[in-house]
């Protein structure tokens, strides 16, 4: 489920540009700012390997089933008719389908560089390098009291449309897949032996989470080796909802399009904040609550 694409290429290689996240001095991910990736791909900066503090690693990146899943990181298929996720874009009466529409999400200079702190600007691109949308990005990691064995990510993004135009965000559901297929937003592609589980503090199992705008979604898995690890995400805005997927591959996503598109208005912007627990072990129903706050 998780083994690399021998063929695929390179994810990029720690360097001076990728910085490291760290709690407590002990680095717990590594920030890959700009992967030389086929544009098909979906080239865009993205976190990993994410870690706990025993140094369990929890994403996974360039996976054979879905090359283009990339750690942690913000992407949607569907940017004005661009696709900036990767892969094969899903058609309305056709299906999914190569075409010559990838673009890529690009740093474009920091605002803030700092163990615990990253904040920095992007540009999201069509395929012939117009921008889409500018973004404001920040990423902190930080301890959580009393939970020696957790750690907590915050994201924050702000997505901002050209004064002149409205920005559409699509998603394959948008377009006509049927079957919960609303991915696209803030994805987290999990490592994972075996089938993880997944809960919210209602509900249980993929089929139930996934579409549901529970306020939380707990992910248990077993890296490879065996150690358990609980990842618990919170953050939908309004009108998100959790893309969840269990059986053919992890992955958990606050999705900006799940059933109907988003739509920012010229000159004005869209929030986003995405909380993720790090945590050893494999946590219960009222620990996760509680971790959540």
């Amino acid at each position: 489920m998780t083994a690399a694409d021998p063929d695929a290429p390179p994810a990029g290689t720690p360097t001076g540009d990728d910085p490291h996240l760290t709690v407590g001095g002990t680095p717990v991910a590594r920030y890959v700012l700009a992967p030389e990736l086929d544009a098909k791909h979906g080239p865009r900066p993205y976190l990993h390997p994410v870690r706990t503090l025993a140094g369990v690693p929890v994403t996974d990146a360039l996976p054979a089933d879905h090359v283009w899943h990339l750690g942690a990181s913000l992407a949607v298929q569907d940017v004005d008719g661009a696709n900036l996720w990767g892969g094969r874009t899903y058609v309305r009466d056709v299906g999914y389908t190569w075409r010559a529409d990838h673009g890529r999400i690009a740093h474009a200079g920091w605002e803030h560089r700092s163990p615990d702190r990253l904040d920095h600007r992007l540009h999201w691109c069509d395929p012939a390098g117009a921008v889409l949308l500018t973004e404001r990005r920040t990423l902190t990691a930080s301890a959580l009291p009393g939970h020696a064995n957790a750690w907590r990510l915050d994201v924050g993004s702000t997505l901002t449309a050209p004064a002149d135009r409205d920005v559409t965000l699509g998603s394959p559901a948008t377009n006509g897949r049927p079957g919960g297929a609303g991915y696209g937003g803030f994805f987290w592609r999990a490592v994972a032996d075996e089938v993880p589980e997944v809960f919210t503090a209602a509900l249980d199992g993929e089929e139930a989470v996934n579409g549901c705008d529970e306020p939380w979604v707990a992910l248990c898995g077993r890296a490879s080796g065996g150690a358990a690890y609980t990842l618990v995400f919170s953050g939908l805005g309004p009108g998100d909802r959790w893309f969840v997927r269990t059986t053919m591959y992890p992955g958990v996503c606050v999705a900006f399009a799940f059933e109907e598109t988003a739509t920012i208005p010229a000159g004005t912007s869209r929030h986003g904040r995405y909380r993720v627990i790090v945590a050893d072990g494999a946590l219960d129903r009222e620990t996760a609550a509680a971790l959540v706050g």
